[in-house]
Parts: C-alpha cells; sequence; structure tokens
C-alpha cells in the first residue's frame, strides 16, 4: 500500500454543459400559462436559452433551434457536418457542445464560427477531425478537441484569444510540425494546456506563459529545448512522464525557471540520474520507471520543499542512495523505492520522514541502528524482501514508536520480530515461514487492529497459550492458508473478521467463538469440513455474523445463524 497524496488528472471527457439545469416548474394555481417555446423536435428547451438535443442519433443538425439559444448540446449523436446557415445564425451562442459525433473537418465549416462572437465554451471533443478549425471566436474560454485525429493547428485556431483559459488537445496525432510558433500569441490567460497522448518529440517552444498546468505525457520526446519552459514561471503542475527523455534531453536550466512548479512527472522515461537545478517549490517529483543508478545529493540540495520522492523500479543498488544523500529534504513526508536493489534500509533518511516504501528490494539485514533516525516514521514497507529472523535485530524497530503500519509480508523471518511498537495498528506477516507464535512476542500491542498470518506454516500446537490476550483491539485476523486442525481457542473478544481458509479445520465446536461475540465475518472455505461438522451452537452467541463462507469443502455445509443475526451466510458444496 502506497499512502501517497498526489493529483489526480482527469481528462476522460469534455466538462459539463452550463445551462442544463432542470427548469423550474409554474407555481401552483396559476390563471395563465405562457406560450410554448419553439424547441426542435425530441429535443428539450428547459430554459429560454437552453437546448438540450444530447443522445438522440440525429444525423441531421436540428432546425427550429430558437436565435436566442445561449448553449446548445448535441454530443452523443451522429452529425458529420454542421450546415453554416444554420450555425451562423445563432449569434447568441455561449455554449457550443459537439462532445461524441462524427465531425470531420470538412464538415466543420471554418466560417460558420465567425458570426458567433459571444461563444466562451466549444466541446468537439472524440470526433473525426484531421485539423483544427482555421478560426475560433475571440471571446472562447475553454476549447476541448481531445479524441480527434487532428494533425495541425493554426494561428488563429488559439491565438488572439484574450480570455482563453483551457485548452485540451489530448489523443490526436499532433507532432511539432503541426503546432506553429505563434499557436497561442495573443492568449496570454491560458492556465491549463493538455498536449498528451500526441506525437510531440520535444517539448514544444512558445507555449503561453500563463501556464499552470502542462500535460505532455504518453508522446516522443527526447529533449527540453534549452530555454523551452524560461517563460512558464507560473507553471504548477508538469506531466513529462511516459516519454523518451534521457540526461542529455535535459539541461541544469530546463526547470531552474519555474519557481512554482509543485508536482513533476518524469516517470516511465530514460534517466539516468535526477535532474539538476530542481526548484525549492517542489512538493511531488515522480522519477519512477527510469534507469536511475545512483542519487546525487547536490541534485537535491535545492528542493528543499520536497514532500514525495518516487524513485520506484530504478536501479538503485547496494550505494545507490549514500548515507545523508536525502537529509537536506527536511521536510520529505513519503519515499517510495519499490523494486529496486537495495541491500539495506538507506542510512541517514530525513528525521521528519513518515513513509518508508521499500518493498522487492535485496534487503536482508536490519541493524539495532538502522532505523533509529526516524523518529516520526508512521509507515514502512519492507514487504518480499530477503529478511531471515537471524538478521533483524531485536531492537531495530523499537525506536519507531510513531509506527502504525508494518509490512514484513513475502519475507524468510521463521518468528515474529521482537520489539515492536505499542502503537501499530497494521502488521503484515503474510507469505513468510513462521512457525511458532510466542505471546511475548506479540506483548504490548494493545492498539493492533490488523494481524496478517496467512500463508504461514502454522499449527494449533504451535500458538502458546495467551497469545491473542494482550491484542484486545484486534478486529480483522487471518491465519489462512496454515496447517490449522480447528479454530484457535481465545480468541480476542473485539474480533470482527477472522480469516482460516485453506487450513485443515474438520471439526468446529460449541465453543469455538464464545470468546468473539462481536464476529461479523467469518471464512471457512477450502478447509476439511463436512455436512455435520459444526456445532449447531458454533454460532448462537455470534448476533452481528453476516458473512460464513464454507465453500469449496468436501461436503456441503449448512450454517445456522442465529435468530437476530443478519441472514446473508455463503455456504458451498465441493
Amino acid at each position: 500500500r502506497l499512502s501517497l497524496l498526489l493529483p489526480l488528472l482527469l481528462l476522460s471527457g469534455p466538462p459539463p454543459t452550463p445551462g442544463m439545469e432542470d427548469a423550474a416548474f409554474p407555481h401552483m394555481g396559476e390563471s395563465s400559462q405562457p406560450p410554448p417555446r419553439a424547441c426542435p423536435p425530441r429535443c428539450s428547451c428547459p430554459r429560454a436559452d437552453t437546448v438540450d438535443c444530447n443522445g438522440l442519433d440525429l444525423q441531421v443538425f436540428p432546425d427550429n433551434i430558437t436565435r436566442a439559444a445561449q448553449h446548445l448540446s448535441l454530443q452523443n449523436n451522429q452529425l458529420q457536418e454542421l450546415p453554416y446557415n444554420e450555425l451562423s445564425r445563432l449569434s447568441s451562442l455561449r455554449t457550443l457542445n459537439l462532445h461524441n459525433n462524427l465531425l470531420s473537418s470538412e464538415g466543420l465549416p471554418d466560417e460558420a464560427f465567425e458570426s458567433l462572437t459571444q461563444l466562451q465554451h466549444i466541446y468537439v471533443a472524440h470526433n473525426k477531425l484531421s485539423v483544427a478549425p482555421q478560426f475560433l471566436p475571440r471571446s472562447l474560454r475553454v476549447a476541448d478537441l481531445a479524441a480527434n485525429q487532428v494533425t495541425e493547428i493554426f494561428p488563429l485556431t488559439f491565438g488572439e484569444k484574450p480570455a482563453l483559459r483551457s485548452v485540451y488537445l489530448h489523443n490526436n496525432q499532433l507532432s511539432n510540425a503541426g503546432l506553429p510558433p505563434d499557436a497561442f500569441h495573443g492568449s496570454e490567460a491560458v492556465v491549463t494546456l493538455s498536449l498528451s497522448s500526441n506525437r510531440l518529440s520535444y517539448l514544444p517552444p512558445s507555449l503561453p506563459p500563463s501556464l499552470e498546468r502542462l500535460h505532455l505525457q504518453n508522446n516522443f520526446i527526447s529533449k527540453v529545448p534549452r530555454g523551452a519552459l524560461s517563460r512558464q514561471t507560473h507553471l504548477r503542475e508538469l506531466y513529462l512522464q511516459h516519454n523518451q527523455l534521457t540526461d542529455s534531453g535535459l539541461d541544469a536550466t530546463t526547470f531552474s525557471k519555474l519557481h512554482h512548479l509543485e508536482y513533476l512527472d518524469l516517470s516511465h522515461n530514460q534517466l539516468a540520474s535526477v535532474p539538476a537545478a530542481l526548484p525549492r517549490s517542489l512538493a511531488v517529483l515522480h522519477l519512477g520507471r527510469n534507469c536511475i543508478r545512483w542519487v546525487e545529493a547536490a541534485r537535491l540540495r535545492g528542493a528543499r520543499g520536497l514532500r514525495y520522492l518516487l524513485l520506484q523500479h530504478n536501479q538503485l543498488g547496494a550505494t545507490g542512495l549514500p548515507p545523508g544523500a536525502l537529509r537536506p529534504l527536511r521536510g520529505l513526508h513519503t519515499l517510495h523505492l519499490y523494486g529496486n536493489r537495495l541491500e539495506r534500509v538507506p542510512l541517514a533518511l530525513p528525521r521528519r520522514l513518515r513513509a518508508l516504501v521499500l518493498p522487492h528490494n535485496h534487503v536482508t539485514v536490519l541493524g539495532a541502528r538502522d532505523l533509529a533516525g526516524m523518529p516520526g516514521l508512521a509507515e514502512l514497507n519492507l514487504a518480499y524482501n530477503r529478511l531471515v529472523s537471524a538478521h533483524v535485530h531485536r531492537r531495530a524497530f523499537r525506536p519507531l514508536r510513531a509506527l502504525r503500519s508494518l509490512d514484513l509480508a513475502g519475507n524468510r523471518l521463521t518468528r515474529v520480530p521482537g520489539g515492536l511498537p505499542g502503537g501499530l495498528h497494521t502488521l503484515r506477516l503474510q507469505r513468510n515461514q513462521l512457525r511458532a507464535l510466542e505471546p511475548e512476542l506479540l506483548a504490548g500491542l494493545n492498539e493492533l487492529r490488523e494481524l496478517s498470518l496467512a500463508h504461514n506454516h502454522l499449527r494449533i500446537g504451535d500458538i502458546g497459550p495467551g497469545t491473542w490476550h494482550e491484542l484486545q483491539a484486534l478486529q480483522v485476523l487471518d491465519l489462512s492458508h496454515n496447517e490449522l486442525s480447528f479454530v484457535p481457542p481465545d480468541l480476542p473478544e473485539a474480533l470482527e473478521e477472522l480469516h482460516l481458509q485453506g487450513n485443515r479445520i474438520g471439526h468446529v465446536g460449541s465453543e469455538a467463538f464464545l470468546s468473539t461475540p462481536r464476529l461479523r465475518a467469518l471464512f471457512l472455505r477450502a478447509n476439511r469440513l463436512h455436512m455435520t461438522s459444526i456445532a449447531p451452537e458454533a454460532f448462537l452467541g455470534l448476533l452481528h455474523l453476516s458473512v460464513v463462507d464454507t465453500a469449496g469443502n468436501p461436503e456441503q455445509v449448512l450454517v445456522q445463524l442465529p435468530p437476530t443475526a443478519p441472514r446473508q451466510p455463503r455456504a458451498g458444496g465441493p
């Protein structure tokens, strides 16, 4: 689990058309009704200025549209062309929604927009345009031409639009040759530009200096020309993931002028090192799935405001993250190192680090002081490394007093590590080689709410008496896929979810769940239960039980729930 708070990109469709609210009903008791408005057949006109012809499979532009229309929705139809004479007379239009039709560039006449001098929002995404309109009105604020086949835009498509704020051109076929150098000349208010999923080979020059969000992911960009981002000093989010960037495609000035940049995504490229001259304002740096072998401390020294650093799936080896390399990042919250080749937990990490994510590395040793420099660490993920119990120091976890989640799944541990912090809420030890549960190793974990011990080699005799005694807050216990022959006794009273599937349980006695009156879900799938294996009284005290899964046993098992329990058991046969 990755505890990251990252910005989300939602560009899957056009924004909702304004002015489509439901019409208000007339007041009851009115003595006279206004004359009905003229409205195209099958369309709806909830207001005098709104015409909604959405999703009617129209093949022809509707007639009888009032000249007073300000908001016209024709999305989700089968229109192939817009007649000039019909569109040009709608001079009051502010919103034109043509999303998801069959419009070609030939069917969208340039001159049709000349009379739409008040148009502010145009949505033509998901059509068949091969080139953008040569002219769009000067009044435009939002233009969505995404998901077409556009190979070329023109100087007055988006140029000379002083009110233009957002342009969406993602999922087209634009190359650098199809973007004129003056594409945004005179449009000094654009804050969002999406050019993702096109065919760009380098970052386009002459982008609007007003930009705050720039989406260039999923192109073929191998180079950011020197000075290409020197004027975009307001840029806050820059998405360059899934390109072909190498170290030679960037230089020391590439990001140096971006004094407001907060989010930079360079993942899925071919970088061998961390970029230089990162701005102090940067909060999220995503460098996952590159070819980085070594992190140079000097490269990160300027990015002192960094909160989230993602370096997963690189080639960081034993010396890839030198001691203290990240110490300048005093405010770092999350360090993500999934899928590298690290052999130990990096030393001298920032003291305020809250989440360290290190699964699928080669960590074999945890020394007494390896984790001592991070007193505020709340989440530690060391799953699927090469840890063995003999090489985990008994005091390795003791300094982590703020730790709430510890994931040690998929290692080679034969016993629960000692000295676990008393404030733990979640402990994951599945897929190890545990053969014993010793009460003293779980002592003091009185805040533990979830414990996973699945896929080990535990038998009933390996669980020491009193093992569960101190786990009084435990709500979820996963003992699935072990070698248990019956339900372990004296389970914690707070338990709500119990996983026992994939064991060797052949009998459930009448007192099996006396200690767990709050149980809501019980999983007994794929054991050795027969039709009469469960005592009729076994569930009598479980008034909250709503799920009992007994599928995959040798015989169908009938479960009798208490009269007041919710009746949603799952029973199954072979």
